[in-house]
Parts: structure tokens; sequence; C-alpha cells
């Protein structure tokens, strides 16, 4: 299996929760444990474990693809346990997927402008476990998250942890969310990066609702906000699936906002689940806005690649 090597570089353009990158790969002789490094999850904004389960699913689902694409024939076997979600062995036949790695390396997240328009209902209707909602009618429930997330300490430390708002951090090209990412001006970069260090001098006088102010307009036109349902305790199959929908998203011209916040905050995800009439709030496992972008993102940045 030490063929595989030779692709992480592919394989690490799944996505992650803050661009965390969490996945690990242990070599052995006939197989190789997909896994992942508990420094690399978010305790606090993630307690369940979901985003980091779905990233590992789209992790998965990247390698088999990349591994199709190079004409090695490999399988996954789920087998969770400590610190591992399975497998990777060699299979019969290469694995089916109309996907390639230039799928793989064409999909990104865009957190920039969109262009107005809904998408197509054929489109959606492909999407497998996919609800829909216009933009709209989700930007109260986007800034009461923002709210919350930015009312919370710890939170807002851990998010702080992941941003790299400058170039001169020493990981602004291995990972975290970077200020080009983020589509940031230099100003507005260098506002965020004072505002959350003096975060615990701020907070009493309303610094959470100015930093979730920033984000108010973002709902506010004519698009789409695709929310992925599935049962709960299944993350790491419903990431490959997301994974899927994501690049066909992408192979159609769109793509995707991640807005975890809006179901990782108790009352918005209660709130969500009540306008979409889902009886349980915790079959919500992802959120993000979709559109054509206005101009294309920087790539973001990995520890591989």
């Amino acid at each position: 299996m030490n063929e595989l090597r030779a692709l992480e570089p592919d394989f690490w353009r799944a996505p992650s929760a803050h661009n965390t990158q969490p996945w690990t790969l242990t070599y052995e002789d006939d197989r190789v444990t997909v896994g992942w490094d508990p420094d690399r999850a978010l305790p606090v904004s993630d307690p369940t474990g979901r985003d980091l389960r779905l990233g590992l699913g789209a992790f998965v689902e990247c390698c088999l693809i990349v591994c199709a694409s190079a004409g090695l024939p490999v399988a996954f076997d789920a087998d969770p346990g400590p610190l591992r979600v399975g497998h990777l062995r060699r299979a019969a036949q290469t694995y089916a997927t109309p996907f390639a790695t230039a799928d793989v390396r064409a999909r990104g997240a865009n957190r920039g402008d969109y262009h107005p328009g809904r998408l197509p209902d054929e489109l959606v209707a492909g999407l497998t476990g996919m609800r829909r909602v216009p933009c709209r009618d989700l930007a109260d429930l986007l800034h009461a998250a923002d709210l919350h997330q930015y009312g919370s300490p710890e939170v807002t430390r851990e998010l702080r942890q992941w941003l790299r708002l400058t170039r001169r951090h020493r990981r602004y090209l291995l990972d975290g969310l970077s200020d080009r990412a983020l589509r940031l001006t230099r100003l507005e970069a260098v506002a965020l990066r004072a505002s959350l260090a003096l975060y615990p001098a701020l907070r009493p006088l309303g610094l959470p609702r100015v930093l979730a102010g920033a984000s108010r307009g973002l709902l506010d036109h004519d698009g789409d906000v695709l929310v992925l349902t599935g049962p709960a305790g299944d993350e790491v199959e419903q990431g490959r699936l997301l994974l899927r929908h994501w690049l066909t998203l992408s192979a159609a011209g769109y793509t995707t906002h991640p807005l975890s916040q809006i179901i990782d905050s108790p009352g918005t995800r209660r709130e969500l689940a009540a306008r979409l009439g889902v009886a349980d709030p915790s079959s919500l496992l992802h959120i993000a806005r979709v559109g054509r972008p206005r101009s294309p993102a920087p790539p973001s940045a990995r520890l591989r690649g």
C-alpha cells in the first residue's frame, strides 16, 4: 500500500472544519488505517465530533476517488475505534466514481460574493438528503448563531487558534483559516486580530455584537442554502456523500460557503429543524450557502501538496 504515499497531496484536498485537516494515515503491509489527530479536533465548537466525522468521511471519499483516478484498486472498510474510522485496502477493482483527481483539485470553498440566482431544481433533486432554503429566510438565524459563537469566550478562543490573519503567521501556508480564505482586506484582518486579542476586555462592551454584525448581509441576496440531513451517528458515510455533492456542484460551476455555526448553536439548530419540519434536530448535519462566485477563491493552505 506504499504506492498511496505519492497521492497524499491530493488526499489532503478534502475539506475540514476550520481547515484543521485532522486526518492521519498509518501504513501497514496490507492496509492503511485512517485516523485522526486529537490535537486537530475542535472539542469546544464541535463537542459531539459531528464535523470531525464528516471531514473524515470526506477524506475517505477523496482518497478513493484519487486512487481510482490513478488506476489503483482500493476500497474502504469501516472499523470505528480509538482515533480511527477504518482502513483502506487493496480491492479487486477500482472504486466506481464519476469523479477524478482533477475534480478534487478544482473543488473549494468560497466566502466571497455570489451572483444572484437560485440553484436549478434538477440539480438539487440529485443531491440526496439535501434540503434547500432561500438565503434570506435564514439571515436571522445566521445573525443569532454568530452572536452565540462570539459570545462564548471558549468558542472564540478556539476559533482564534485556527485563524491565520497575517502572512507572518508561522502556519499561514499549512492550515487554518487565512485572511485570504476569509476574503478579508488587510485593514479588516488587522481589525479582527486586534479585536480578538482584546476580547476579554471588549466582550462586556459589546464586541460579540460587533463581530456578528460583520456577516449580517451575507444572506441578503437571491440565492440558496443547502442543509444536509441524515441519521446521527452515521457521519462518516454522510461525509462521503457530502463530498460527492460538493464535487457535483463544483462541476456545475457552483461553490459552497459552510455556515456551521447555525447548527452548532442549540437554539438556532432547533429553530432550523422546526422550519424544515425535521423532528430530530441532531439529524441536521451540515449547512452551507451555495452559488456562483463573482471571483475565484484563493486555494486554501494544506499540510501536504
